[in-house]
Parts: structure tokens; sequence; C-alpha cells
């Protein structure tokens, strides 16, 4: 009740007229009274072009066959490591972490949040986003061989078997089911297409018969219950990339151009709505950046394999957050990882890599006129969707520092060299729309990496769904390096997924360069106290000396509780001195030195009660680090630590 109440007041009333309506769509679907099975074809003839075999490197071949017949005994990877055995034939409602089977029923009706229902939402979706299925028409591809598509027939008749139209689990988010006909895209046209050999011999015609019926029902519900207003992030990316490609794969009924005209229309929108003018995207989570830029990507390609290109306006949209991305990773390839992320991917092309920003990147570079892509997941893209490829995108730029509409600035040295400083800081908004879904109360926060080390880090998401402490851990303003007043987080949580009151940043002196960088903000997340409170924070770097300062102050009539937090990535040593904090990683060392009026230091690791100390590099895998907490009783004294890098 009490998150229904909260939700309630994240909502304009135009958004509780919409969900009204929603309800009554639903209501009208749970008595039957909407037509799933498809209708005689009305639309256009054909689709996509028909795909070729990219070319394939030494041991690309092997690898992609290896891992195919993993997925035949049984064996998928979900997220962006984990394995799990579901057999042969899978029960694809059930869950393949816990086991749990969700049951067969109207999925208006199910409450995905029950795990004694349908276990852990989150796997009954990733596996169900079928990535593993690409990977056996990539098998057929590759070799010829025909038992890659008898695994592919099996499994996806069995799919179409126990999911049928707005049954089960799998018919409970429109976002998964445009992610499932983007992959379902992806095996039709590597699997041959329409006349291909998926669908000869007994039972072939059926299939296809059976997989157009439940393309179509994708389609319809998609339209239908598309995520607006306060849910229309990612979300909303997803379902209109899907419904775009799939319409683009299949035009086959009458209402096939106009869904695809809306989900055109709406794209070229969301793709100016949802990333800022300087590239970055306005739900403030990295991870979240790269999965909407995937969206995107792939529904462009489409658009230009059917001859039906996207404006020079949404491929701008896509330059400026690859020129973004590529400007916020270090020389080692680490991105950041600001805010929420699940590891969910679109495609997962690539048997060896899944690095995603980096095959974004990669992406982005064949686009731009790379002769022979190093990537195989865009030479795989690009034969699945052949055609006129776009006007070259332009050549990567030098990486940039200052996103200011976005909220973000770089400082250090050397960028791209082997001896680079690279730091990021947190000056933008919370999050995106009403509830903010992924942001995290990360407010003037920062992260360092050093000769392409990480070192000071944000600390990741772990998981969605597990005891509430760990989601708001991972979340709060204790799980990153910023400061946290009288034990609150900056941002006021009113779910997993929503925030109440949200903490606004603003820039009081803008730096003028990456190596001479001198800033100061504040921000107003503890101007709700009863003595308000006030965060002042100033950041130096000085390129000649390799040195950081930051500055803390809590300016407020009263006296409060300040804590500052530094998160060092694991795999680093970190050991107390007499000065302060000694930090060695392969390459470099960093001194910690911290002055503060009554100010005392705690070196904390893998703490359990409160959490802290904890590292999530990916989703549902967490690790102890290190982390120094320095705390002080201030009534506006400052709060100095001072980072000397040294290179061995």
């Amino acid at each position: 009740m009490a998150w229904l109440v909260n939700r309630l007041r994240c909502m304009s009333f135009g958004e509780v007229g919409y969900r009204m309506q929603q309800a009554a769509v639903g209501r009208i679907e749970r008595r039957g009274m909407s037509r799933w099975t498809a209708p005689a074809p009305g639309g256009e003839s054909t689709g996509l072009p028909r795909a070729a075999t990219p070319p394939l490197l030494p041991g690309e071949t092997d690898a992609i066959l290896a891992d195919a017949a993993r997925i035949r005994d049984g064996d998928v990877m979900l997220f962006a490591d984990a394995r799990f055995h579901v057999g042969a034939r899978p029960e694809w409602n059930r869950d393949p972490a816990s086991g749990v089977l969700g049951p067969a029923v109207f999925a208006g009706d199910i409450r995905i949040t029950d795990r004694a229902l349908v276990g852990d939402i989150k796997h009954v979706w990733e596996l169900n986003r079928h990535l593993h299925l690409v990977r056996l028409a990539q098998a057929w591809q590759a070799s010829g061989d025909d038992q890659w598509l008898a695994v592919l027939r099996t499994q996806m008749a069995g799919w179409l078997e126990q999911c049928p139209p707005m049954t089960g689990p799998n018919w409970t988010s429109s976002l998964e089911m445009g992610i499932r006909l983007i992959n379902w895209s992806l095996v039709w046209q590597l699997a041959g297409g329409a006349d291909g050999a998926l669908f000869g011999g007994d039972g072939g015609q059926a299939l296809r018969r059976a997989w157009l019926d439940s393309i179509y029902a994708h389609c319809q519900s998609i339209a239908r219950h598309l995520s607006r207003h306060s849910s229309a992030n990612n979300h909303l990316i997803g379902e209109l990339a899907g419904l775009y490609v799939a319409t683009s794969a299949w035009p086959c009924w009458d209402q096939s151009a106009r869904w695809r005209a809306q989900a055109a229309r709406e794209l070229e929108d969301q793709a100016l709505a949802q990333f800022s003018s300087d590239g970055v995207n306005r739900e403030q989570a990295f991870s979240y950046h790269v999965f909407s830029s995937e969206f995107l990507f792939i529904a462009a390609l489409a658009g230009q394999a059917a001859g039906r290109p996207f404006s020079s306006q949404y491929w701008a949209a896509l330059e400026r957050a690859l020129h973004f991305l590529r400007s916020v990773t270090d020389v080692g390839g680490h991105v950041p990882m600001v805010g929420d992320a699940d590891d969910g991917t679109v495609w997962r092309l690539d048997p060896e890599h899944n690095d995603r920003a980096a095959l974004l990147l990669a992406l982005g570079s064949a686009l731009a006129g790379e002769r022979t892509p190093r990537s195989a997941s865009a030479r795989w893209l690009l034969c699945a969707f052949p055609g006129q490829h776009p006007r070259a995108m332009q050549p990567a730029p030098p990486g940039g520092w200052s996103f200011p509409e976005g909220g973000y600035l770089l400082f250090g040295r050397d960028f791209g060299a082997a001896r680079e400083i690279k730091g990021l800081l947190d000056c933008g908004p919370l999050g995106y729309l009403g509830i903010a879904a992924h942001g995290h109360a990360d407010a003037l926060s920062l992260t360092l990496s050093v000769a392409g080390e990480e070192c000071l880090v944000d600390p990741g998401t772990y998981s969605y769904w597990q005891d509430q402490k760990w989601r708001d851990y991972f979340r709060g303003t204790s799980a990153h390096n910023t400061v946290r007043v009288d034990g609150l987080d900056q941002s006021v949580s009113g779910g997993r997924f929503m925030w109440m009151r949200k903490a606004r940043s603003h820039v009081e002196r803008m730096p003028q360069s990456p190596g001479q960088f001198d800033f100061r903000g504040t921000h107003n997340g503890y101007m709700r106290l009863a003595d308000p409170a006030r965060h002042i924070r100033e950041v130096r770097f000085d390129d000649a000396t390799g040195t950081l300062v930051v500055t803390d102050r809590v300016a407020a009539k009263g006296a409060h509780t300040v804590e500052q937090f530094w998160h060092f990535a694991p795999g680093l040593a970190v050991t107390r001195n007499a000065g302060g904090v000694q930090v060695r990683g392969k390459a470099f060392a960093l001194q910690l030195d911290i002055s503060g009026e009554g100010a005392t230091v705690a070196l904390v690791r893998g703490q359990e009660h409160p959490p802290l100390g904890w590292y999530s590099r990916s989703y549902e895998a967490k690790q102890p680090c290190e982390v120094v907490k320095i705390t002080t009783e201030s009534n506006g004294a400052t709060l100095e630590c001072r980072f000397t890098i040294s290179f061995f």
C-alpha cells in the first residue's frame, strides 16, 4: 500500500488517466475479447533482404559451434557471464535460478514481484529474450550443419506451445516482448527467412504459422501497452525498437504499416528526448546508456535494410551517444558503473566477447567506414540486416571532457595514453522523469582510474530483487564517493525503482580544462532536514603534479554527522599509514592524506550490518572491497582529502 501511494504521488493526472485506460484494456483482454491469432496476410509481401554469412576470422566458427553445443546440451549463458542448465527442452516459464514454475494464467493477473509465484522474474525474462537461439542460427550459417536447425526448431516449437498469447510470465512486459522480437528477427534472418530450411520437412509450415501468430500477438500487445509518462524511459525505446524491427521483418498484416510508422515516429522523438544534446542518456545510468543505444542502432539498421532510413538527426544523436561513451571509457576499457545496471543486452552475437560498451563502440566504428570490422558482433549485424548502409557515421572525434547538460565532467591527463589519469565527476540530475527509476543517490560523487586500472569506483548495482537492504545500499549514498549527512541518503526512496525527493546538483564554478580542473558545486538533498544543510564540494586536479584535492563542507546552523566515503576497486592493496591511506595498483601508487577538525578514519571491508564495503561488477554477484570512511561532527568545518598519484 505504501508503494502504491508513493507511485501515485509520482504520477500526473494524465498518467493516472492512462493507467486507468490500460486497466480497462486489460479487462477486455482477460475476458477473451481480443483476437490474438494473426489475420490473413494483407500487408506487404516481403520484409528484409535475406541475410548473408559474414566473413569469419580464425577461431570464430569454432567458438560459435562450441557455444551452440552447450545450448544443445541445455546450458545457456544469462546476464553477463552466468551459466544455467535449462535442459535441451526448456520449461520456458520456469525460473532457472530458483526452479519456480510460473503459472499458465492470464498475464495481467500475475504479480511479477511474488517470488513464490514466479521466482526471480529477471531470470525468467532473461532466458526468454532468446539471445541463445540466435547462436543456433549462427551455428547453422557458419557450418551448414542442419543439426543446429533441428535444435532451434525444437526449442522454438516448445516456446510457442508453452507460451500462448497473453498467458504466463513471459507476456507480462512489453519491453521483454520487444527484445524477443528483435532476437526472433535475427533468428529468422540468419536461418534463411520465410522459405528457409528451418521451415522445411514435417511440421515446418505449422511452425511458421504458429510463429507468425505469436509475432502478430507480440506486436499487438506492445502497441496496446507502451510504457508512457513516468515509465517512458529505456522501456519505451525498447518496445518501439522491437515493434519497428518486427514490422520491418514481417510486414504481413494490414496493421503492420501503421505500427511501423508509429514506432519510427516515436523512436525519432525518443532518440532526442532521452539523450541530452551532449550525448548523455538522461537515466543517468551508464549501462542503460548502452542498452538504449543498442535498441536505437538495431532499429536504424533494420530501417536501412528495408529502405526506410531514419533521419540525419537520429543518426547524429547516436554519434553523440557514442562520443560520450568513448570519452568516459578509460585506456583499460573500463566504463564507470554509474547508476543501475542489470547486464541486460539486446543481442549477443559474439561468443567470446561480452563487453557491451566496447561492442557498441566497435559497431559505431564499422558504420563509420572501418574496412573490415574487427568486431564479430558488428559483422553479424550488418549481414543480418543487409542492404544500403547509412551514410557513413562521422569518424570518431577526440574524446571530450565536458558534458554539462548531461551532468558529467572529466578531469585528468594523458587521456588514451599508458599513464592516463582519468576521473569522472557527477554533477547532474538523479535520473529521468518522475520516478528516476535507475538513478542512484550519488550527487557530486566521483570515480578515478589510473593507467587503465580502476581506482576509486562506483560499486555498481548487485541486484534488483535481493533483500531490500541490498537494493537500498547499492543505490544509496554510502555506496558512492561522496558525503552523507546524519546517516541519510541524499534523495528519498519510495521503492526499488522510485525516488520521492530528488537531490539537485548545482555547478557554482565550472572548470576550464581537465588538466587544470577547478570545480565547485552543491546539491540540495539535505535541505529537507529540520536544520537544513547544504553539501558544498570543491574538486581540484593539477596535471603537473598529478594531485587531486577534494574539499567538502556541510553548511548549516547546527552540527551534523558528516560521513565521507572512498571506495577502492577490489584487487588494489589499501593500507593505513601515518599520513592517511596508501593504495597500490599494478602500475601506480596513491597516497590519500586527510585533514579535518575531529575527523576519524576507518577502513571498512565487506561489512554486513549495515552493508558497507561491497562491489558488484556483474548482476547478482558481489564481493568485498575496501572503503575509507571518514566521519566528523561538523558545523561547517572543512574536510579535505588530498590524493597524490605516482607511477612505478
